[in-house]
C-alpha cells in the first residue's frame, strides 16, 4: 500500500537572514529614512511659515502693514493641501515595494514619529 502524501520542497526559508534583510529590513530602513527626513522638512517649513506670520503680525502691530485675515487664511490653505498630497504620494510609493510595502510603510510611520 502506497502512502498518498505529497511532500512539498522547502524552496523559501522565511527565517534566513538573507530573506529577512532583503524583504523586511531594507524596505523598513528606507521607509524610516524617508519618514524621518519628511518630518524634519515639514518642521523646517512650518518654522519658516510661522516666522513669516509673526513678522506680519509685528508689522501690523507697528502699523507698517494691514493684514486681511481672510486672504492670509486663503494663502495658507493650498500649503495644507500640498502637504496632504505629498504624504499620500510618499505612502503610495512606499507601498509599491512588492510584498515589502508593509515593512516600508511601517518604517515611514516610525521615522515620521521619531523625526
Amino acid at each position: 500500500m502506497k502512502n498518498n502524501t505529497i511532500e512539498i520542497p522547502n524552496t523559501t526559508d522565511f527565517f534566513t537572514s538573507d530573506y529577512l534583510i532583503n524583504n523586511v529590513g531594507t524596505p523598513f530602513i528606507i521607509g524610516l529614512a524617508i519618514g524621518y527626513f519628511a518630518k524634519k522638512i515639514l518642521l523646517v517649513c512650518l518654522f519658516i511659515l510661522g516666522a513669516a506670520i509673526i513678522l506680519l503680525f509685528a508689522s501690523e502691530h507697528f502699523e507698517v502693514a494691514h493684514i486681511n485675515y481672510d486672504k492670509l487664511e486663503h494663502t495658507v490653505e493650498p500649503a495644507t493641501q500640498w502637504i496632504t498630497q505629498f504624504k499620500n504620494f510618499l505612502l503610495a510609493h512606499l507601498s509599491n515595494f512588492p510584498s515589502k510595502g508593509i515593512s516600508a510603510t511601517s518604517g515611514f510611520l516610525l521615522g515620521f514619529k521619531l523625526g
